[in-house]
């Protein structure tokens, strides 16, 4: 019997075998396969891929086309493994024709996969414009630099084609997104166990970005849209460049939803940009519905108005209202300028209860705001006022000025997994009142995240450290000052209740606040596959004081879950605060730097 009419009666047989089933349930299966390996997962993953293993389960196979069958099988597995690299494996069948009560005969397979070979040498070549252009030298430097299959490295097919279409996403991330491989090559040299490769990158006529074509903006102008987009006509393309301008116009709240693409039909030298929007509507209401461990029940309310009235800004108010706290604030926000620069007003009135006292606040803000990538940066001019009753009575005032900057560097965001983040306040200004006290106030925050390795997780180090600089705060009102603990800072702990402890058991805010965390995040698998979830183990700690020398840390530590859910990162976390010998659960979602 030939090879091919071989298979075809198997194959034949293979379709009739529904209809046999039920007639020879009770008869012995084909064979049993076993397989196995010295090389570590090996055995299972040829299991997944023999095509042997699809006829085992058939009744009436003769001993001819069982032959075949290994023949074919013992070809496909050669062929197999060379896409792992190991080109001089050694395998053993043995076919034991005794039958059992489920099985006419066994089959094992032994595999030595042998040595694997590894890459010699790699040739990367240059067609198109990128070949001639010096500006594209860094671009060609990072290409070669980056490449993921070095000489030196255990080949494998996957692993090839990753490497390829690495490198042509870099090319094509920059000047050339019409690049295209013309020529890839893997020379193999079974006897050494070598592998010689080649790639040429074609990579087309560099582009240049044209004018917009915007589509869907009925609600809010198209000047609007081409702020936040912030692409210019003449420069040369970068992918990232159209991945930011459709990240902005989404944060923007104007759009449900933005698709930012080139135009194919463009001319290379003007490529038209498409930006494709689903607008928001003008008005809208959130309203939730929550509860906090140490302070119940919790209601909200949001209200968005995305053009106010004779004015154009934006227009957020919200209301939160539980037991301790009950909070309305509003934010005001201008369209940007063409640097994105815009002016932005805020306010925000708090009534909220603490060990022995009361506090009424508020805070008046305006200014001017940029928002970017990896940078932000505010100034403005702040009013802030709070009225204390019971052991801590008295009405405090102040004005200041006042710069803000974050600086981000992670890798991806809302779910980075490895990066830098900084940020600092600076702001100085004078209480008000019959004594007026100068004074300047400084907060600085930083977020580390170091990968562990594939499986081993991340290292997230928090810190975060401010103080006030005046010769007398007594004056000054308490949201000028400093308190710690909640989800963000000293887990364990209730929000705002590590401060300074007065002699009636009342917590102060006060002058010098320092707080740090270091937290292990490790990917929770699934059958070998990774999943949406994260566990982590962590330690906080952190101290507050009007004194620089006499500050006492305190201690919170326990064991959490990170989801990526579709709203951002959910952060689940069981903490027991060691001063005050209690477990405190913390929910928080969104990644805040």
């Amino acid at each position: 019997m030939s090879r091919r009419s071989g298979l075809t009666a198997l194959l034949l047989a293979s379709t009739l075998w529904c209809m046999q089933v039920t007639a020879h349930a009770s008869e012995p299966l084909a064979f049993e396969l076993t397989i196995s390996s010295n090389q570590k997962d090996i055995a299972p993953w040829m299991s997944q891929h023999l095509a042997l293993t699809r006829y085992q389960s058939l009744t009436d196979l003769d001993d001819q086309e069982m032959s075949q069958l290994m023949r074919d099988a013992d070809a496909q597995a050669r062929e197999l493994l060379a896409t792992q690299g190991y080109f001089n494996p050694q395998l053993q069948w043995k076919l034991d024709a005794a039958a059992s009560a489920n099985h006419r005969r066994s089959v094992t397979l032994d595999i030595d996969v042998g040595p694997v070979a590894r890459i010699s040498q790699v040739q990367i070549a240059w067609q198109g414009d990128i070949a001639q252009r010096h500006e594209a030298a860094a671009q060609r430097e990072q290409v070669v630099a980056y490449w993921a299959l070095p000489s030196g490295q255990d080949f494998s097919q996957s692993q090839w084609s990753q490497a390829k279409s690495t490198a042509l996403r870099q090319v094509q991330s920059e000047r050339y997104p019409q690049a295209q491989i013309s020529h890839s090559l893997a020379d193999v040299d079974a006897p050494s166990n070598q592998v010689r490769l080649s790639i040429t990158i074609d990579s087309g006529p560099q582009v240049t970005i044209g004018p917009l074509l915007i589509t869907g903006a009925e609600r809010y102008s198209t000047e609007l849209v081409e702020r936040l987009a912030h692409l210019t006509p003449g420069a040369v393309y970068k992918q990232h460049d159209l991945l930011m301008a459709q990240q902005r116009l989404v944060a923007s709240g104007f759009y449900d939803a933005v698709f930012v693409s080139l135009d194919p039909e463009g001319a290379v030298d003007a490529v038209p940009v498409k930006v494709e929007l689903k607008e928001t509507l003008r008005q809208k209401w959130v309203m939730g519905l929550g509860v906090r461990s140490d302070s119940g029940p919790r209601l909200t309310a949001e209200y968005t108005q995305n053009r106010l009235p004779g004015l154009g800004w934006r227009g957020v108010t919200k209301l939160s209202v539980d037991k301790i706290l009950q909070s309305w604030s509003l934010d005001l926000l201008a369209p940007p300028d063409a640097a994105l620069w815009r002016w932005h007003g805020a306010a925000q009135l708090d009534h909220q209860q603490f060990t022995g006292y009361d506090v009424n606040s508020q805070r008046w803000r305006f200014g001017r705001t940029q928002r970017e990538e990896r940078t932000d940066r505010s100034y403005y001019a702040q009013y802030d006022a709070s009225s204390s009753t019971g052991s801590l009575l008295g009405q405090r005032e102040s004005v200041s000025a006042n710069y803000a900057w974050t600086w981000r560097r992670f890798d991806s965001l809302p779910f980075p997994t490895q990066g830098l983040g900084g940020s600092l306040e600076l702001g100085s200004g004078t209480s008000l009142g019959s004594q007026r006290e100068p004074f300047t106030r400084w907060l600085a925050r930083a977020l580390w995240l170091q990968p562990l390795g594939r499986t081993s997780g991340r290292l997230a180090v928090r810190a975060e450290a401010g103080s006030v600089l005046s010769r007398d705060t007594s004056g000054l009102p308490s949201t000028q000052l400093f308190l710690a603990g909640g989800d963000n800072s000293v887990r364990g702990y209730a929000p705002s209740s590590i401060g300074v402890a007065q002699s009636n058991g009342a917590i102060a805010p006060g002058r010098y606040m320092a707080t740090g965390s270091v937290e292990w995040q490790r990917p929770i698998r699934w059958n070998q596959q990774a999943t949406d979830w994260e566990s982590a183990v962590f330690v906080d700690a952190g101290a507050v004081s009007n004194d620089m020398h006499q500050r006492q840390a305190v201690v919170g530590y326990g064991v959490g879950a990170r989801w990526r859910s579709p709203i951002g990162p959910l952060r689940v976390d069981l903490a027991y605060g060691q001063a005050v010998q209690k477990l405190r659960l913390h929910l928080s979602v969104g990644f805040i730097f």
